[in-house]
């Protein structure tokens, strides 16, 4: 594991502890609901290993935080992130594309709250894109039905494959990273100063 994930490990990892915590002492906070489900959704991309499990549990807490703030933006658009990774850890076209959808109507929930949002409006175009991409993906995969060519051309289409599914994950990994970042940092700001003293 590189330094830089390693360290995007421990940072969502702490993430998620403090979220937990927060939860015991208020069910109810759905921003912390969102932190929680936005920091699984992170690790569930640094862990291969437990991704699905961890996508399962952040798609748990962000429904859950929409149960108590139906219309939070923040909320919406990081169910579309993780409907996005569910999309794309799916082998079968078919659910995939049910995962699109259901990505696709958090994204476009979240720029009906949000309409000025240029993150918002960036991810419901690609999730309109999202399918067809994820079908060329499918498609240029190596073929079992007989020998290839050439090995060169077989490497080369891995090579390609996996290229766009590390830029489709890596844009989903940043923005949800943002947006945890973002939601952490608001949770732990320094009071407001006193006001000045009047005389």
């Amino acid at each position: 594991m590189e330094v830089d994930s390693l360290d995007r490990l421990i940072f969502f990892e702490h993430a998620r502890k403090t979220a937990e915590a927060a939860y015991a002492a208020n069910p109810r906070d759905a921003d912390n609901l969102t932190r929680w489900g936005g920091a699984l959704l992170e690790l569930s991309q640094l862990n291969p290993n437990e991704s699905q499990k961890l996508l399962d549990e952040a798609v748990l807490k962000l429904e859950e935080a929409l149960k108590i703030s139906p219309t939070k933006h923040e909320t919406l658009w990081c169910l579309g992130n993780a409907y996005t990774n569910y999309a794309l850890l799916n082998n079968d076209m078919g659910e995939a594309t049910s995962y699109f959808v259901k990505a696709s109507n958090a994204f476009q929930r979240a720029c009906d709250e949000d309409p000025g949002n240029e993150l918002y409006q960036k991810s419901l175009e690609f999730s309109f894109k999202a399918p067809e991409l994820y079908a060329q993906f499918k498609e240029s995969g190596p073929t079992t039905s007989g020998p290839s060519a050439t090995s060169t051309k077989t490497s080369t289409k891995k090579k390609k494959n996996s290229d766009l599914k590390y830029d489709i994950m890596g844009w989903v990994i940043l923005v949800v990273g943002i947006v945890a970042w973002v939601g952490f940092a608001k949770n732990h700001m320094p009071p407001p100063p006193p006001p000045p003293p009047r005389f």
